[in-house]
């Protein structure tokens, strides 16, 4: 069953052994993920399933991690000194793609041959603060999102939901990374009208007040000039809560690098 939903950004900088000095300017951030990671260990999750917008991508299909052993670091970021090694819930991933499959969504269980499977900056911001709290072994999930349409999306979550609702025995905490607007501060092109500020203000306000259906209803042109990495992430993490007594708190929103960054806990109600 899912037991914790959550909205966390994925911006190596907010890493203080990454950003360094500029990672002061996203001290907003930073304590909205820890206070998220100690709310999300606090449910006490077998598996983390965790929606990066830059994980293996297949455009067309709903790609599921299928490989057991994960590993990850930020080497790319001139951090050497990180690194994790861990598993994956294989059976429940398997699940969940023949379910997708079996409802007409295209979708795939990875796996590229190699021993372990190289996690993304997407789920490893988001799993290095969640690690800091976490006082007990969790295997990680990583899933993409596709170009299939919003409501597929939000069906798919609602699939993951019920593949987790059929194991009970397994705890799933759900994550949506993903930043917003990457075009913040930046005047519009000709003839358009919508900012950056203006989507990230929306979306956030809809956030608040769990309108889902505001939300997979966003304008397209609305959606497309914001520049974001995080929406397709949010709908599915709201597929997944559907249905569910869920209260969302907004813990903190900024964008002090013309980024929009914003962490929320959904306050899943037990089953």
């Amino acid at each position: 069953m899912i037991v914790f939903a959550g909205i966390m950004p994925h911006p190596p900088i907010v890493i203080p052994e990454i950003g360094h000095d500029d990672a002061k300017k996203t001290q907003k951030t930073h304590d909205a993920l820890l206070k998220l990671a100690t709310d999300l260990a606090e449910s006490e999750p077998d598996t983390i399933i965790i929606i990066s917008p830059h994980m293996t991508h297949y455009p067309h299909l709903f790609n599921v991690c299928g490989m057991r052993d994960l590993y990850g670091n930020f080497n790319a970021f001139d951090w050497h000194d990180s690194g994790w090694h861990g598993h994956n819930n294989t059976k429940l991933a398997a699940e969940i793609v023949d379910r997708t499959e079996e409802e007409g969504l295209p979708a795939m269980l990875y796996d590229n041959g190699e021993d372990e499977y190289e996690l993304d900056h997407g789920v490893m911001v988001p799993l290095h603060f969640l690690l800091e709290k976490l006082d007990f072994p969790c295997k990680v999930m990583p899933i993409s999102y596709s170009i299939a349409s919003r409501s597929e999306h939000f069906i798919f979550g609602q699939i993951i939901a019920d593949i987790c609702t059929k194991n009970p025995n397994e705890r799933v905490a759900i994550i949506a990374s993903g930043d917003l607007s990457h075009r913040l501060g930046q005047t519009p092109p000709a003839g358009m009208t919508y900012t950056g500020e203006e989507f990230d203000k929306n979306l956030v306000e809809l956030i608040k007040k769990a309108d889902e259906y505001s939300i997979i209803n966003m304008d397209d042109e609305f959606v497309e000039n914001a520049g974001e990495c995080g929406y397709r992430s949010i709908l599915i993490m709201l597929g997944a809560i559907s249905g569910r007594d869920y209260q969302p708190e907004v813990l903190s929103y900024e964008g002090p690098f013309g980024v929009g960054y914003m962490v929320a806990n959904m306050n899943v109600s037990s089953e």
